[in-house]
């Protein structure tokens, strides 16, 4: 009677996770906008579409049978990867034709991180596994690696945590999960776009500045040339870990990053950040990201000139 309770309040928690990310009307889409989830987060996906944030990097720990748990700490009832994110992510690009948003060019980027004290190899691949066999349910909608051809979905997958993911990734002849890379990673042979078509470091991995005075000159270039490089390599560039500080020192940031075209911002401020990109959008992006373009309907005009023209409206 108790694990039956359990699992009817779990079923209940995701009905009301779907609803809620269906009901809300979202904000413009913003594509670069990235949310990172805090370890305790109770239902991280809302707030991320409600506010348009284009991905959201979840940390997961494997628990019984392979499941994939929210958070870093021990498996909670019904905190499931599935039915938490998963299912209420590709429930709302079912209802909008097989978009998160009208607007969408580039797919939403989900980054799995598995994290916990849990690391056994095989515990993790077994996970993985797991991970994998979900996303196969959700397979329309998700990028894909198609016999080392790209396709860009709503909805691109990358794991990160796992340290022979990339080995055993690169097995898969056709896929719908990538590695996270690092800047290490371009112009490798050894981890091409179709394996790591994102590269993701902390900030302070290559960089000092913090935002409170004027960016360093060798800092700038540096950013700028990286970015670029990237680029040309066919990957996007994701920063985190942003240095912590007033609002004011992270909009110095934001805008820097935004102005060397770094295609995904990823920030735990996600409501400093989505009125910062609203404002200043990032207008580079790569283009094996970009999504084929949607269909337009065509109707003949109306008799009555006075009446307005439609025949352009989107499908």
């Amino acid at each position: 009677m108790i694990v039956g309770g359990l699992a009817g309040l779990a079923g209940t928690a995701g009905a009301v996770s779907v609803g809620s990310v269906l009901a809300r009307r979202p904000g413009p889409y913003q594509p670069s906008g990235h949310a990172i989830a805090a370890p305790t987060a109770v239902d991280p996906l809302p707030e991320v579409l409600r506010r348009g944030l284009g991905g959201l990097t979840v940390p997961v720990t494997p628990g019984p049978h392979g499941e994939l748990f929210l958070g870093s700490g021990g498996p909670q009832p019904g905190r499931t990867l599935r039915r938490l994110v998963l299912t209420p992510l590709f429930a709302r690009a079912k209802s909008n034709g097989g978009r998160l948003a009208r607007e969408q060019q580039v797919p939403f980027r989900l980054v799995v991180e598995f994290a916990g004290a849990n690391r056994e190899a095989e515990t993790l691949l077994r996970a993985y596994r797991m991970l994998d066999q979900q996303l196969r349910d959700h397979a329309a909608l998700l990028s894909r690696c198609d016999d080392d051809t790209l396709v860009p979905g709503a909805v691109t997958v990358s794991v990160s945590g796992i340290v022979d993911v990339r080995e055993l990734l690169a097995t898969q002849r056709k896929r719908y999960a990538f590695a996270d890379g690092t800047f290490d990673d371009i112009g490798t042979t050894s981890a091409p776009p179709t394996l790591v078509p994102m590269i993701s470091e902390p900030w302070s991995r290559r960089f000092g500045w913090d935002g409170r005075e004027p960016i360093p000159a060798e800092e700038r270039h540096l950013l700028h040339a990286i970015v670029r490089q990237a680029h040309e390599d066919g990957r996007s560039v994701r920063i985190a870990g942003l240095p912590e500080g007033s609002r004011r020192a992270r909009r110095a940031v934001w805008t820097e990053l935004g102005e060397a075209g770094v295609d995904v911002i990823a920030d735990g401020d996600q409501r400093g950040l989505t009125w910062h990109l609203r404002r200043h959008p990032v207008s580079r992006r790569t283009p094996v990201e970009t999504l084929p373009t949607r269909a337009v309907r065509r109707t003949s005009p109306r008799p009555h000139a006075a009446r307005p023209d439609r025949r352009h409206e989107p499908v």
